[in-house]
């Protein structure tokens, strides 16, 4: 049906097969006769188990409402094989209710194998089930209902508490498709053995199908315009919740990282998160899927941190189901609850096709000059001006000529103004005597504003990890520069040594660069 939306009126843009669907909620009443050895699965709750399933399969249904510790088969693998020789000529009817939903599915087989268990959502309990043929064995019956329960807990935990009564995942051959409380997953074994990687992209796709029950079943976007508002929240919360139920999964994809190779790709094709699924040809998938999840993860782990991004997250989701947000009521929601300036990270993640590559330009080594004062005239002697650096020819390769050495001259009267506090400049200096100093520029060649995080390894062997905040480039998005007081002399320096932020060319994040370096190679062959 066609929504009419109180921010634009009538939406009423044709399906081209990139954007999906723009649906406003109702309540359905809908009753499906089939044969009666077929087992249906729908959106909604049925509402007659009695007239439909044998006495058996009603008693097993009755203990999953309240199995939460593993799933109670319902429909057994050896029944449902043999329902496929005894094709039964009678018919039952089957009724389903569903309130506040935005669509409705179905499916039916005597194929399939069925199994449930209940999950603990706040004060409710959901029965996550499944409906599989003996051809998902023995993956199906091991993952699927557990993929589901699992998909709830988190989604629940980080968004709103599920509110339907169950929620279906069906066996399908090759695709992967969603709708409210049933969703339609590939994942098949081969001759009954499967690999991790089968596995990994059964539940994957499990979750988010499942996923999908929150963005956009429950959190309307318009998926029609914006795909990622849907697709991308949702890759993110997949990969929480594969990141936190399924700790040996593979992330890459998801994650800054895996986003590399397309972010330095074409940019006279490209386009940005921000534009319709329909204009974005081939990119839709990284635009729509991967690359927000991406955004979102270092949104999390590096910009905002875990607590304040979760917090921001869950109000977002809270203040908007079932209604119909707009990205920036997504893009507001995540500022107003944290209290956070992201204006900076939208512009460049979500609205440009800029990439990440901090170049870690130049390195100076530095230490305070022992010097005297003149307490007179309160200047140093034999110096003027406010610092004076040994000269070095060009930019250093390497710490092997040690340190330049500089010289502090005290604090002008001017600089204070009308301020009656003054520092005293003998104990600044007193304090740096001995301490190593590094002064690094820092070069934005991507484009794409980006916190620093710098691993300093040590003459002791020694390592710390640092985090400079994107504000850093607030006065130059291009060239900034900072100096970093050290206790301890400083062998080596990394420029996002776990490649957090999706940095193009980490071959220009080290120092010294030397011949051998892979990293230092990558960059050389680069340019």
């Amino acid at each position: 049906m066609c929504v009419f939306d109180d921010y634009e009126g009538w939406q009423n843009k044709q399906y081209l097969g990139g954007g999906e669907f723009a649906l406003t909620f109702g309540n359905y009443d809908v009753k499906i006769t089939v044969p009666s050895d077929h087992i249906v699965g729908a959106t909604g709750w049925i509402q007659n188990p009695k007239e439909v399933l044998t006495a058996t399969q009603l008693d097993r249904f009755e203990k999953a409402r309240t199995s939460f510790d593993k799933p109670v088969i319902i429909v057994t693998q050896a029944e449902a094989i043999q329902k496929e020789k005894e094709k039964s000529k009678k018919k039952s009817t089957w009724s389903f209710k569903a309130e506040n939903v935005r669509d409705f599915a179905f499916a039916h087989s005597r194929k399939f194998i069925w199994d449930a268990q209940a999950v603990k959502v706040g004060d409710k309990n959901v029965l996550a089930q499944s409906l599989y043929p003996r051809e998902g064995n023995p993956l199906w019956e091991q993952e699927s209902t557990k993929a589901v329960k699992n998909t709830l807990e988190i989604y629940s935990e980080r968004t709103i508490d599920y509110p339907y009564p169950t929620a279906y995942s069906v066996h399908t051959a090759s695709i992967g498709m969603e709708y409210p409380m049933i969703c339609f997953n590939f994942g098949r074994p081969k001759n009954g053995k499967f690999s991790q990687r089968d596995k990994e992209r059964m539940v994957g796709v499990i979750v988010h199908e499942v996923g999908h029950n929150y963005f956009p079943m429950i959190i309307n976007s318009d998926e029609r315009q914006w795909t990622w508002m849907d697709e991308g929240l949702n890759t993110f919360l997949e990969k929480e919740t594969k990141r936190v139920r399924y700790p040996d999964f593979d992330l890459t994809s998801e994650i800054p990282k895996g986003q590399v190779s397309f972010m330095k790709g074409d940019k006279a094709m490209m386009r940005p998160i921000m534009a319709m699924s329909d204009n974005q040809s081939r990119y839709n998938g990284p635009n729509g899927y991967t690359k927000p999840s991406a955004a979102l993860t270092l949104l999390r782990e590096t910009v905002m941190g875990p607590e304040l991004f979760d917090k921001a997250f869950k109000e977002y989701a809270q203040r908007w189901a079932f209604k119909h947000p707009k990205p920036g009521d997504f893009f507001r929601t995540m500022e107003d609850a944290s209290a956070v300036d992201l204006d900076w990270f939208w512009r460049g993640w979500f609205y440009s096709t800029d990439n990440v590559d901090v170049t870690l330009d130049e390195v100076r080594w530095l230490k305070v000059k022992k010097t005297t004062l003149d307490p007179e005239k309160k200047t140093v002697k034999g110096q003027q001006g406010d610092l004076a650096v040994t000269a070095s020819k060009g930019k250093a390769s390497d710490f092997s000529n040690g340190p330049n050495e500089f010289v502090m001259t005290p604090t002008s009267e001017r600089s204070y103004g009308e301020f009656t506090n003054r520092m005293n400049d003998a104990d600044v200096r007193t304090s740096l005597e001995n301490k190593n100093l590094y002064e690094l520029t820092f070069k934005n060649t991507g484009g794409l504003v980006s916190p620093i995080i710098i691993e300093w390894t040590y003459k002791d062997g020694t390592k710390e990890l640092e985090t400079i905040p994107a504000e850093i480039w607030r006065t130059n998005e291009s060239e900034f520069k900072k100096t970093f007081v050290k206790e301890k002399e400083v062998t080596n320096i990394v420029i996002d040594p776990k490649e957090e932020t999706a940095d193009v060319n980490t071959g220009d994040n080290v120092f010294p660069r030397k011949a051998g370096d892979s990293k230092f190679d990558q960059f050389k062959k680069g340019n």
